[in-house]
């Protein structure tokens, strides 16, 4: 599992990890499981961890007073699990992450996160990151606000097509804010194309 992450780490980066920084990085980020529907934040309590994801595939949602879950965000390999929000600000979470498949985390916590983030090349990867997501969220309320549900799907499948065999079509359709029925009428005309 470290050797993805320090992958990960030095494909994103403008120098390779020393070996004294990759020691830092395995003595900091801790091993974590999840069975598939088993949770790594409830809604209410306070993060705890921030994670990166080795194996499996998680969302993240909230649930409105119906019960009926909004995906705010989905994960596969390679991606950062967590709430910035609730891990930095140590207040409780609006949000449920569970694991949709058996998951293989390596987590961090907050007091193990400041002696990594005390090498200047986590926090060149962490403003990478924020670059990342801010584009990303600008894109994503950019679709939201003009693009049909059908344009909508598409940029998401033409971004991520791994997406439509990992996750089930439901939560596919949660997450562009659509229903499953028109989720099901755009796939099918996408097939008689």
């Amino acid at each position: 599992m470290y050797d993805t992450l320090i992958e990960y780490i030095n494909s994103r980066v403008s120098r390779p990890l020393a070996a004294n920084e990759i020691n830092i990085i395995k003595n900091n980020f801790v091993p974590y499981k999840l069975k598939k529907r088993e949770f790594f934040l409830h809604e209410g309590d306070v993060s705890s961890y921030m994670g990166f994801l080795a194996k499996g595939s998680m969302k993240k949602y909230s649930t409105d007073i119906k019960g009926t879950e909004h995906i705010i965000s989905l994960y596969i390999e390679g991606w950062w699990v967590g709430d910035r929000e609730s891990f930095s600000k140590h207040s409780p979470s609006s949000f449920n992450i569970e694991a949709c498949e058996d998951a293989d985390l390596l987590v961090l916590t907050k007091q193990a996160g400041e002696e990594v983030f005390t090498l200047p090349i986590m926090n060149e990867l962490t403003r990478h990151l924020d670059q990342n997501y801010s584009f990303a969220t600008q894109k994503r309320i950019n679709a939201a606000i003009s693009m049909t549900a059908e344009e909508r799907y598409n940029m998401l499948i033409d971004s991520y097509p791994e997406f439509s065999q990992r996750f089930p079509q439901h939560l596919i359709a949660s997450y562009l804010g659509i229903t499953q029925e028109t989720l099901s009428r755009i796939r099918s005309r996408a097939v008689k194309k």
